[in-house]
């Protein structure tokens, strides 16, 4: 009789367990999205193209407001000078020299003011050898200033470089 009640209890509880309530599945994270594929930027075909290329990548940095993009495309000693409308008197120009001096131009200067566009047009370029030189219109949003901007450029390890910027030529 024992065995009988045993069986009948296993039997009993086996019932009860399968009737009960299922225990909860672990929570299931569902895979990442998939990563954005960046577009590479196309290889230029001649030094030209670079250069238009670093002046475009410029203008898309001031607006995205990338500054590593922007310390990227920079010659480690470049310079940035604003001429205060003044292209004849270097006296009242402000300056900044090197990836740091013009990183904080960027970020203090350059970014509050959030423009929805930087572009450099009319642009006339000179190549010499591993340098050139760039003469263009500024066109930040609203702000059209015609020949406003000088640019040097250099060719270094194949890869070139800005050099140099002086805004704010065009007298008023």
């Amino acid at each position: 009789m024992n065995r009988f009640l045993l069986v009948n209890l296993v039997a009993a509880i086996a019932l009860l367990a399968a009737c009960g309530p299922r225990p909860t599945p672990a929570p299931t994270i569902p895979p990442p999205p998939p990563r954005p594929v960046a577009t590479d930027t196309p290889v230029p075909a001649n030094d030209e193209e670079a250069i238009l290329q670093l002046l475009h990548a410029q203008g898309e940095g001031v607006v995205q407001q990338d500054i590593d993009r922007l310390t990227d495309i920079w010659d480690e000693d470049g310079v940035i000078t604003d001429a205060n409308h003044t292209p004849d008197d270097t006296s009242d120009d402000s300056v900044w020299t090197g990836h740091d001096a013009i990183r904080e131009r960027y970020v203090n200067l350059v970014f509050p003011s959030a423009p929805a566009e930087a572009v450099a047009t009319d642009i006339q370029l000179t190549i010499e050898g591993d340098t050139a030189s760039a003469i263009s219109t500024t066109n930040i949003g609203d702000e059209v200033q015609p020949g406003g901007d000088q640019w040097t450029f250099a060719q270094k390890d194949g890869r070139w470089k800005i050099t140099s910027l002086t805004y704010n030529l065009e007298p008023q």
